[in-house]
């Protein structure tokens, strides 16, 4: 299915770019930051072995429940970090990194909910009620 292909390509991309960016980042300033570092580094990782189960793991929907978690967890920290603070860092979405880190994981949230949309329902059991 084309549509799944293109939606797994997207989401893993998604993913890609939202782990470039958070290393950006923690090249540029949250390396010195005793909690929020770690944290970034944990994007930097996460995001490509993420995306590729999203890509080569297609038969289970754990990757593309991964990748929407992955997304939702991350915009939800930097809306924190917009609003009341996270950790300590006040952010005010004035800089090319935080456009793509927001660009990226709504498209990890989007295109993986979609993924997990178009997955078939349960099948009945042969012989089985229900």
């Amino acid at each position: 299915m084309v549509v799944g292909w293109a939606l797994r390509a997207l989401t893993a991309l998604g993913l890609l770019g939202s782990a470039w960016t958070h290393l950006v980042v923690w090249r540029d300033w949250a390396r010195d930051d005793a909690v929020v570092g770690p944290l970034f580094l944990v994007n930097v990782v996460a995001g490509p072995i993420l995306a590729l189960a999203v890509l080569l793991w297609r038969g289970h929907w754990l990757p593309e429940l991964a990748a929407v978690a992955f997304g939702a967890v991350t915009l939800g920290a930097y809306g924190l970090s917009l609003t009341v603070g996270f950790f300590g860092v006040e952010e005010r979405f004035r800089t090319d990194e935080e456009v793509w880190g927001v660009v990226t994981e709504v498209a990890c949230v989007v295109c993986g909910a979609a993924l997990l949309a178009l997955r078939p329902g349960p099948r009945a059991r042969p012989g089985g009620r229900g």
